[in-house]
């Protein structure tokens, strides 16, 4: 099973301690790219794939890097419905 397995396995399984350096991961093992939109994006975090057309904007967590329940199920969910895992 490669990293990028491991990591999306984990991500499906929504741990309660699931932090946004290893999702920033998931999306760029995915082909996805990151854009921090800007100086002004405060915590806002674009992910986006030219080949596919997609994007998908996110929220840094702070001041923990933990990232929300709630988020962690809508992130599965785009990710489930364009085939992506």
């Amino acid at each position: 099973m490669t990293k990028k397995d491991k990591l999306i396995q984990r991500l499906c399984q929504q741990p309660k301690d699931f932090t946004f350096a290893e999702l920033e991961s998931v999306f760029l093992r995915l082909g996805f790219e990151k854009d921090d939109k800007g100086r002004t994006s405060g915590s806002r975090v674009r992910f986006y794939n030219k080949d596919k057309h997609l994007q998908y904007l996110a929220h840094k967590p702070h001041p923990s890097s933990i990232i929300k329940e709630k988020a962690l199920k809508d992130i599965v969910n785009y990710l489930t419905e364009n085939n992506l895992i």
